[in-house]
């Protein structure tokens, strides 16, 4: 407050080099306080800033669920191809999400030293130091993205199959070694159930 009412004397003071009515002087008096301390005000208000990050995450997902419908189409038609099975329905679940991985580069800097002293003493310092950067390129808008080196797919965690024949211990065990050959996985993260 003692700042405002400093500056305010100084403009009082400025003022009055003026010829102006007591009220005029008054008037810009007060709209000068009033002006200074909205600057005051305006710095102490910052405003939110957006985060505009861009990201392929709708793209990646609608590229694992094409790729996961084409999966669980083809396994489908393999079981329904299996002497006994029936139409089959598959579904195929997945641990987590689909992962990009960028490229980067990386710098290390290596230093030692060695400090000998009168009594035969020797003390070694060693600094590693490294840093480790995205690679980023421009893209059509004119901002820069990291350069994406490849999507690594999430693994498959299990495998539901529906068939009419499951209730056959042969056909389910040609279903089981069909299903695990074809997803590379083990036979406890099968599931083979009869359908109506």
């Amino acid at each position: 407050m003692s700042s405002n009412n400093t500056d305010g004397n100084k403009l009082k003071e400025f003022i009055k080099k003026f010829p102006l009515t007591k009220n005029q002087q008054n008037i810009i008096l007060i709209l000068g306080v009033l002006g200074i301390a909205l600057i005051f005000i305006s710095g102490l208000i910052t405003p939110k800033k957006e985060k505009n990050i861009s990201c392929n995450c709708s793209k990646i997902e609608t590229s694992m669920t094409a790729k996961k419908n084409s999966l669980e189409t083809s396994l489908e038609n393999i079981v329904s191809g299996i002497n006994g099975a029936g139409k089959a329905k598959v579904l195929i679940t997945f641990e987590g999400t689909p992962e990009t991985v960028y490229a980067t580069e990386e710098k290390k800097n290596n230093e030692a030293s060695e400090d000998k002293s009168e009594g035969d003493i020797t003390r070694k310092k060693e600094s590693n130091d490294s840093e480790k950067k995205f690679i980023t390129v421009k893209d059509s808008d004119g901002g820069e993205k990291a350069l994406a080196v490849t999507e690594l797919e999430p693994k498959i965690k299990g495998a539901v199959v529906i068939c009419p024949g499951a209730d056959d211990p042969i056909v389910k065990n040609r279903i089981t070694e069909a299903v695990t050959t074809a997803l590379n996985i083990n036979s406890n993260r099968v599931c083979i159930t009869k359908s109506n």
